[in-house]
């Protein structure tokens, strides 16, 4: 089903264009100069594109019956090497405003410098501007690249060899499999690593070989190890011996692997969960391992020698990373705008169908965990990026679509409504205020009495009882 736009794209639509924000015209076809947009994004900020928006803010739409063809051209010109180069994993969303269909293309800030029909775009607040002839702005960029993310990191002396071949062969099948004709399918190894932008040459210095990045995915033990003597990826497990750990495995080789680590570490120690949604059954502890373990990997922060961490405990399940804060602080849920810390690593995980698009992750582990557990997740942005998911909550027995919309307030009075069955309104108010960050008694009460009634209009509690001394109740 079409989903209506966000509040945050929303927001960014009514404050309007900017150096982060690009409206276009495409009531059927791409625009002409969308790549060169998305090109001077890739090599700035990052941004956010939308299709069927005037330069005013008008939101005039794009035609429905050209939408299907114009994502499938979309991403058959990410692929091409002609249109932009290194070649990117971008997604086209469809979004509904009144009765007119918008078009939404999330751009990450890249740590490669791209080119659109072999020229060289940068940004600024008023637009796209062409720098292919400017040798000293195209030396700031790739200055800029390279001081930013260590994953661009250039070992000239590492050779082929010091890679795994077999992990070579295996990504490049995960990625035909996910991807029938595949451009890796008919290349050879090192043609792609240089399609996945892993083997480079900075055109400042003149060096030339393996990155770090593609030496972290691929790359022996012991040749990992030289290039990075602190790396390492720890998953531990405290319920009983809470002072030291129950279980632990240590974890110092490629990323592949390290993931495959971490994911049969989850499997372990934590019971599955099955849910029907819609047609299709899913393990929900399965799909939340995934975020985290692949999220684990790929946003660390490698310049950094503190080890990456995945703890179980009773109550939670809790990863740590090394981190360049942007906002240092709890992520809202709600609105968030997603930055990436390894751009090739994270490009390469899509490509072999391990990751999806940037912050979806948040979105996934906090929708699954509310049936998985009940809890809310945290995201906390600061020199050390902590993710913690609960797992000693209640279980609540709420249709997916509805879980979407509940926050922890509403999950939290559901289920002290359900456990206590029978509740007063007086109650509901001794649980619920002190929950709240106010103590304005009118406040308190609004916000109690919403909460009340978004759970009665879904049909998850009723009320009985006489006038003067009414209950609520849940519904089993």
């Amino acid at each position: 089903m079409l989903a209506q736009i966000p509040e945050n794209l929303l927001k960014l639509i009514k404050e309007g264009e900017c150096s982060t924000v690009e409206f276009k015209t495409a009531k059927k076809n791409l625009p002409e100069n969308l790549f060169e947009t998305i090109c001077s994004m890739l090599n700035r900020n990052g941004g956010h594109i939308f299709l069927g928006i005037q330069d005013d803010g008008e939101i005039v739409g794009v035609f429905k019956d050209y939408i299907k063809e114009m994502k499938k051209n979309f991403a058959n010109l990410c692929n091409n090497t002609e249109k932009i180069s290194p070649t990117v994993h971008l997604e086209i969303k469809e979004f509904f405003y009144g009765e007119k269909e918008i078009l939404y293309i999330y751009v990450y800030e890249s740590s490669d410098v791209h080119k659109t029909a072999n020229k060289i775009f940068d940004r600024n607040e008023d637009g796209d501007f062409e720098i292919t002839g400017n040798t000293s702005l195209i030396s700031q960029l790739y200055i800029r690249k390279s001081s930013t993310y260590i994953e661009n990191k250039i070992y000239p002396f590492a050779t082929i060899e010091d890679l795994r071949k077999d992990l070579i062969d295996k990504a490049r099948n995960m990625a035909v499999n996910r991807v029938a004709n595949h451009p890796w399918a008919k290349m050879n190894d090192l043609e792609m690593l240089r399609s996945a932008s892993l083997y480079e040459k900075n055109l400042q210095t003149g060096e030339e070989g393996i990155n770090l990045a593609g030496l972290l995915l691929f790359g022996k033990d012991d040749v990992i190890a030289s290039a990075l003597s602190y790396y390492k990826t720890d998953a531990i497990l405290k319920v009983d011996n809470i002072d030291r750990y129950d279980d632990r495995d240590d974890i110092r080789t490629n990323l592949i692997e390290s993931y495959e680590r971490l994911i049969n570490f989850v499997k372990k120690h934590l019971n599955e969960k099955f849910y029907m949604d819609g047609n299709q059954r899913i393990n929900i502890r399965d799909v939340i391992a995934r975020e985290l373990c692949v999220n684990l990997l790929i946003h660390r922060e490698y310049a950094n020698p503190v080890p990456a961490r995945l703890i179980i405990t009773k109550e939670s399940i809790m990863t740590e990373n090394a981190n360049k804060p942007r906002n240092i602080g709890y992520i809202d849920l709600n609105n968030y705008s997603p930055y990436p810390k390894n751009p090739k690593i994270a490009n390469f995980f899509k490509e072999i169908g391990l990751a999806e698009e940037l912050g979806s992750g948040i979105k996934t582990i906090t929708k699954y965990n509310k049936i998985y557990s009940g809890g809310i997740p945290s995201f906390k942005d600061d020199e050390i990026f902590t993710v913690t998911v609960p797992l000693a909550q209640k279980v609540t027995d709420i249709a997916l679509d509805v879980i979407e919309e509940m926050d922890e307030l509403k999950i939290k009075l559901f289920d002290y409504i359900k456990t206590n069955n029978g509740v007063s309104r007086q109650a509901i108010n001794d649980y619920m205020y002190p929950l709240f960050d106010t103590t304005d008694e009118n406040e308190l009460n609004n916000k109690t009495r919403y909460i009340i009634n978004f759970l009665r209009e879904r049909d998850l509690i009723f009320n009985k009882g006489t006038k003067n001394k009414p209950k609520w109740i849940a519904k089993k």
